[in-house]
């Protein structure tokens, strides 16, 4: 196989290629003066089996088209068999329709991602399971959850906090494995502001070290809420852990500034050399899934 990337996670890519002793296709990325997206394959021979590896992240739309155009280059290219590794799938969360006038998002995106033809899809920890059936191509959905769990388990933590209702059902899951009781947080919506407040807790949790689990972070508000009043309540230890950072400007300092006590993250979304600065105040630990795709990409 051959294993070629987009610009958006580097990182993971050349990760893979190491565990498949490969090399990394060689590409130009560039834009023309107008910003248009130039996508342009040097490698010198094209493999019929290949891979691209792209992340819908940081800039999506942008993402999303400079994956489009390296598949078509690919496929014009002489590849016959393309593997689409998205490890994390651009508006996924954007999986249902709240109200009259909306697109369903997740659907459209879909859509022009198979328009050019990838013969499978590889991604990691959708936001909705069901987001799979608005594709018609072979689809693999893989998930960080043991990663974190063969870590979790090696540290000292009393109980799996659901932030919300919502969360209980992956919260249940996590807390089973880990043989770990369940702390649910009870939120009340402010019928004039239509701010989210937690209001209590249910579960013991005083002097305890609890843990959090959410499949991504990106204005922070539910964690960092979420820890402050965990603290208030004699909660010793707040770990979180989250398969993708979707980081928006400013929130490794306003985790790093938080009653968040570690941070747990993997690498489907690479991380910006501007939020690592906060490492040291905010003890954060990148679990790789460059293993989980690799295997995926041999069997």
């Amino acid at each position: 196989m051959q294993l070629f990337s987009g610009s958006t996670n580097l990182p993971l890519a050349r990760k893979i290629t190491g565990i498949l002793d490969i090399p990394l296709g060689i590409t130009q990325i560039t834009e023309f003066p107008n910003r248009e997206t130039r996508v342009w394959v040097t490698e010198e021979r094209i493999h019929k089996d290949v891979a691209v590896v792209q992340s819908f992240s940081g800039d999506p739309n942008k993402a999303i088209v400079e994956f489009c155009l390296l598949v078509d280059a690919l496929r014009r290219s002489g590849a016959k068999t393309i593997t689409a590794v998205v490890p994390w799938m651009g508006y996924s969360i954007q999986d249902k329709i709240f109200r009259q006038g909306e697109p369903l998002s997740s659907r459209v995106v879909a859509d022009i991602i198979q328009s050019v033809r990838p013969d499978r899809i590889i991604t990691v920890d959708l936001h909705n399971e069901a987001i799979q059936g608005f594709f018609s191509v072979p689809f693999t959905h893989l998930t960080a959850v043991p990663l974190f769990l063969e870590r979790f388990k090696k540290l000292t933590i009393d109980c799996v906090v659901a932030p919300d209702v919502g969360a209980l059902k992956e919260t249940t899951k996590i807390a089973s494995q880990l043989g770990l009781p369940i702390v649910i947080l009870n939120k009340q919506r402010d019928l004039h502001t239509g701010e989210v407040r937690i209001i209590g807790s249910k579960g013991d949790i005083e002097g305890k070290t609890a843990l959090i689990m959410d499949d991504f972070i990106s204005t922070g508000g539910t964690i960092i809420q979420a820890a402050d009043f965990l603290k208030t309540q004699g909660v010793q230890k707040v770990i979180m852990g989250a398969s993708h950072h979707l980081f928006v400007a400013g929130v490794q300092e306003k985790l790093a500034k938080s009653a968040l006590d570690e941070l747990y993250i993997t690498d489907t979304v690479a991380m910006p050399e501007a939020d690592k600065a906060f490492h040291g105040q905010l003890p954060t630990h990148v679990v790789s899934v460059a293993e989980l795709i690799a295997q995926e990409l041999k069997d």
